[in-house]
């Protein structure tokens, strides 16, 4: 309950929450029943294990307890951190030469869920940060790909996705387009992770890192998020980012990809559209139109034209869900 009201005071309308269990959705239900919460959720269940697989058993769950709620994901994890040398590098570490990263599961056993979830309807979320994780990602999605046809498939468009996408060899780039396999990044990963990720990457391996424009230009579907609490979970930070690619007080380090930024409308698009995308629910949320859901955020400034460096002075206003006030804020003096 504190933090679905941290989030929509923070600007969410929705969280895509990638690793839950059976009992938290339990727990989330018994507070939409309460009404002690207005927050929209889309989850996935986090696997392998039981209760992955009886998702697969069931096959999505669309609003299973209440209309704020769906539950149609596995999330699945192939490789560690990038922060901790866990990330799963095809060559060594520039800073750590006796290391490559660690695989945390089986790509036999991610191969079975993917096609297991093609079949069923199930959307699946793996975590791959490394070269070496993301090629492996990427094969095994298309080796599912192959082995269930459209004719076979529940959902014939899929939308398998790779957590956080960030390090890619540069001929895996154009993959993700050619598969249909969605790219969910965090800018505030490049500006939180510039420091170290340089000198364990080396010049030219980061050159994929955080590669937001090689993709969008390889024609990739990147949607947006925080990843908190691992990083803060605010949306106009991660506007900034994707459109600044430099830390909160405005630096960015040499020759750290610049090149690679968002437009603002872009940055938009990644934070609103691609999500329900992503989320098999465009149609209904997304954009500001006729026929769709009154999901919107209003703040106190115009990020698509304030100066880059006002962009985090912006504050949210009101938050709406469903047509809705479920945050606004309190009259204050102005910044």
């Amino acid at each position: 309950e504190t933090g679905a009201n941290r989030s929509v005071k923070g600007g969410w309308t929705q969280l895509q929450y990638a690793g839950t269990t059976d009992t938290e959705i339990e727990l989330l239900c018994r507070l939409y029943a309460e009404d002690k919460i207005k927050l929209r959720v889309y989850a996935a269940i986090g696997g392998p294990g039981p209760d992955a697989e009886r998702l697969l058993a069931l096959g999505p769950i669309a609003k299973s307890c209440d209309s704020h709620l769906t539950v149609r994901g596995i999330k699945l994890y192939m490789d560690g951190a990038l922060g901790s040398r866990g990330a799963a590098l095809l060559a060594p570490y520039s800073d750590s030469p006796q290391d490559r990263g660690l695989l945390v599961n089986q790509a036999g056993e991610v191969l079975r869920i993917a096609k297991a979830a093609l079949r069923s309807g199930v959307q699946l979320q793996t975590h791959a940060i490394g070269d070496r994780a993301n090629r492996l990602v990427l094969d095994i999605y298309q080796k599912a790909f192959a082995s269930v046809p459209a004719a076979e498939r529940a959902i014939a468009e899929p939308r398998f996705r790779i957590e956080h996408a960030q390090v890619l060899a540069p001929e895996d780039i154009p993959r993700f387009a050619k598969l249909g396999v969605i790219a969910s990044m965090q800018t505030s990963h490049a500006i939180s992770d510039m420091y170290f990720a340089p000198s364990r990457l080396g010049p030219d391996r980061v050159k994929g890192a955080y590669a937001w424009r090689s993709l969008l230009d390889a024609g990739a579907i990147i949607t947006g998020g925080s990843d908190a609490p691992v990083e803060q979970g605010d949306p106009i930070i991660e506007f900034y980012a994707a459109v600044t690619r430099r830390t909160l007080d405005g630096f960015a380090g040499p020759d750290w990809g610049l090149e690679q930024r968002f437009t603002r409308e872009e940055a938009l698009r990644l934070l609103t559209y691609w999500p329900t995308y992503a989320a098999f629910q465009e149609k209904e949320r997304g954009t500001i139109e006729e026929g769709k859901l009154a999901d919107f955020t209003v703040l106190s400034a115009d990020i698509m034209q304030v100066p880059d460096a006002q962009i985090l002075r912006a504050r949210v206003a009101m938050t709406i869900i469903g047509g809705e006030v479920v945050y606004q804020e309190a009259e204050s003096p102005a910044r």
